[in-house]
């Protein structure tokens, strides 16, 4: 049994609560690399990486590279001695980091390997209506997710849980999936299986603002489902149309109501209670949303100070 000298990488949210685990089983953490500061927000004020906040909080060596090849960087990372490096949402490694230590790097990700390789994969599962995801360690080789793999661990997905429920779970499992795999080598006993190369891989592409954008004239279960894989961040959105007046609109929860109809697709049903949108198979029932420069609220609440004509539409 080697004792293990670990660094952790990784930067958002869902990174922390892996290193936290790793932390509380009481590892050997040399360092914590995360990514740069980088200002945000209209203010531009330099907002620290959710793992960086960790790290100074339980008062970790943290490094920050700005080039992962930079040789001051190498020589650093060298120096702490590690010989397990575990990845948990950061970014791709040049060969000279994922190959330095001697029991070799590996990496949690949030789907069930070779589904969904690649940067959001929570959001597409639920935005592809998958019942199933899980999680995947794997021994870090030259591409993106494609290593083999340690284990997996699966669970299933709610039929109106959103991204953020599920990142949550996937966090928890994640945390579990991590120990096991630390267990295993640190014990010797790391089995791995090299990943099938299936024809109908799906992939987790990066999320931007066009493939954000809600499309109306798509079934209405396709758009629950890209309203839910997109809450509560970045968030779908579309433009709301009413006389002359144009918004840009946020959709944060959405129903599916499937009903025949003569409606255009598109047009907004409203009253005072309830936003619905025609869709070619029914209506989308819009439970929360955001309007520019406004706060996140309910259609109910939307509707108490604002009225939609006839021929309110969304596009």
């Amino acid at each position: 049994m080697e004792r293990l000298r670990i660094v952790f990488m990784g930067t958002p949210e869902f990174a922390v609560g892996i290193l936290d685990t790793i932390y509380q089983h009481n590892y050997d953490i040399v360092g914590v690399i995360t990514a740069a500061d980088k200002p945000a927000g209209r203010g531009q004020k330099v907002k620290y990486s959710a793992v960086k906040e960790y790290a100074l909080e339980k008062g970790l060596n943290l490094l920050q590279p700005t080039n992962l090849k930079d040789e001051a960087f190498l020589e650093e990372l060298k120096s702490l001695e590690a010989n397990l490096q575990v990845v948990v949402a950061f970014r791709m490694l040049p060969e000279a980091v994922w190959k330095m230590p001697k029991l070799g790097t590996f990496n949690l990700h949030a789907s069930l390997l070779p589904q969904y390789r690649g940067a959001a994969p929570i959001n597409w599962a639920v935005i592809n209506g998958e019942t199933t995801t899980g999680v995947t360690t794997f021994f870090i080789d030259d591409k993106i997710d494609t290593g083999a793999m340690i284990l997996k661990q699966a669970l299933e997905i709610g039929p109106d849980e959103n991204a953020g429920e599920l990142h949550d779970r996937l966090m928890d499992l994640g945390k579990d999936a991590v120990v096991k795999t630390l267990t295993l080598i640190e014990n010797g006993n790391a089995e791995t299986t090299i990943q099938p190369t299936d024809d109908d891989v799906k992939t987790a592409y990066k999320l931007n603002r066009e493939n954000c954008k809600i499309d109306w004239t798509k079934p209405g279960k396709d758009i629950h489902n890209l309203v839910r894989g997109l809450s509560p961040y970045p968030a779908a959105w579309c433009f709301f149309q009413d006389n002359a007046q144009e918004w840009n609109i946020k959709i944060y929860e959405t129903s599916f109501i499937e009903e025949k109809h003569d409606k255009i697709v598109g047009s907004i049903i409203a009253d005072k209670k309830e936003i619905n949108v025609a869709v070619k198979d029914g209506f989308i029932k819009i439970s929360s949303l955001q309007f520019p420069g406004k706060k996140k609220m309910t259609s109910r609440e939307l509707l108490n100070g604002m009225n939609f004509s006839e021929g309110a539409m969304a596009v």
